[in-house]
């Protein structure tokens, strides 16, 4: 079974926080990376099916510790 969920989201370095569904829609829009995410808004993130408020800012935590932020809204 563990193959299996391993199987079913991409590899990303976003934090298990986030949660699974939430990983697996940005992985499958594209989005594996924090640097990646330096090119889409939050808007855009939280109309994804899967993504929400608490993922959004999770991430958002995370690139600020980068130094990064998301794109403008």
């Amino acid at each position: 079974m563990a193959a299996q969920d391993a199987e079913e989201v991409p590899a990303t370095e976003f934090p298990h926080g986030i949660g699974r569904v939430a990983r697996r829609a940005l992985a499958l829009h594209g989005y594996t990376t924090y640097e990646q995410l330096t090119g889409v808004t939050t808007t855009l993130l939280l109309a994804m099916h899967g993504v929400g408020p608490k993922a959004v800012r999770i991430l958002g935590e995370e690139l600020a510790a980068r130094g990064l932020d998301f794109a403008g809204d």
